[in-house]
């Protein structure tokens, strides 16, 4: 399936001071022509003085792509992980036990494939409101939560409804070998909605910020490690101490990491165990940590509703810009971990 890169026509307002167009105005009219009646407007001629960005990484590419949201497994079993290289940005959740999950999003490029592919949780739809009406998989929900699903404004491509677009692995077991071809998946969803500002801003790094080689994320029972690699000009992720190589070759990492505190209470949902499925709210306000260009910032965060996206501020109040690239948003509770 091949996706439209057309520039976007519209003010995407990326960038550090935001990047956009601006419009160039000639009245068309030949030398020495009279001037047209007053109550009529003279012609305008826009075109375009900038390039727009992905909302989503601050690159070129995939500009109007339809977004495909995915739950993909994070744990040891599930390991290693195909397709989240190619992700725009990653969330990292803390599900039930202490565990963590992933929900990919892809717009700008798509993988030949991504996996596993595990079940939905209640704190996706929060998340997901910001990005309109995306295209989500994912292999199952709790029996109750469907009406939840159902609701959503999403395009559901989950494993009930994606038929051939899902396969299984015969290297993996059940439940960690449930795969699915991303371009089959959007051909189900052909109305999603295109990328939109999410809050994001990209550009040269703010000044200041601490000199920082690695970064540990922990919840209950897993954590993540973020690795500076100059080299490489980007954070190389460790699962539980161990390197997270990526299926496809190569070490899974982004350019950028915000490590976002929110606060993580407990559902009125159950997992098949009985275990209480948690709830991390991502709508308010608070702190964060930025990670981009071997260095580490103090950030506030701060998302007024649902529908809206997530802006990251520095301590002076400005826009904290990311690094062009992937972006993981690591969301862990405000406080110790806990299981709620």
């Amino acid at each position: 399936m091949r996706f439209a890169t057309r520039r976007a026509v519209a003010v995407l307002g990326i960038g550090a001071l935001g990047a956009g167009l601006t419009a160039c105005s000639d009245d068309g009219s030949p030398p020495n022509a009279a001037a047209p009646p007053p109550t009529v407007p003279a012609p305008q001629a826009t075109t375009a003085a900038a390039p727009a960005y992905h909302p989503f990484n601050g690159g070129a590419k995939g500009l109007d792509n339809p977004v495909l949201a995915v739950k993909i497994e994070n744990t040891r079993p599930a390991l290693p992980q195909s397709g989240v290289r190619a992700a725009d940005i990653v969330y990292v959740e803390q599900v039930e036990g202490g565990e963590t999950r992933l929900m990919a999003i892809y717009s700008s490029t798509l993988p030949r494939t991504l996996g596993p592919v595990r079940s939905a949780r209640v704190s996706d739809l929060e998340i997901l409101r910001q990005y309109g009406r995306p295209a989500f998989a994912f292999s199952g929900v709790n029996s109750k939560f469907k009406k939840e699903i159902r609701r959503a404004p999403i395009y559901e491509v989950s494993q009930e409804t994606g038929g051939s677009a899902y396969y299984r692995s015969s290297a993996r077991q059940i439940p960690y070998n449930l795969y699915a071809d991303p371009r089959d998946l959007l051909k189900r969803a052909p109305k999603a909605d295109r990328p939109r500002d999410i809050g994001f801003r990209f550009g040269p790094a703010p000044e200041g910020g601490r000199p920082t080689r690695s970064f540990t994320a922990r919840w209950p029972s897993a954590s993540m490690g973020f690795i500076w690699s100059a080299k490489e000009k980007r954070w190389l992720t460790t699962h539980d101490g161990r390197t997270n190589t990526a299926a496809e070759g190569g070490v899974v990492g982004p350019q950028t990491v915000v490590v976002q505190y929110a606060k993580t209470t407990r559902s009125r949902y159950k997992d098949v165990n009985g275990a209480y499925t948690p709830v991390v709210h991502t709508v308010g306000s608070g702190r964060a940590v930025v990670l981009r260009d071997g260095k580490s910032y103090d950030v506030r965060w701060s998302r007024p509703s649902a529908d809206r996206g997530t802006t990251y501020t520095t301590a002076d109040g400005r826009p904290m810009t990311f690094a062009t690239g992937q972006v993981w948003i690591v969301l862990v509770n405000d406080g110790a971990p806990k299981i709620p």
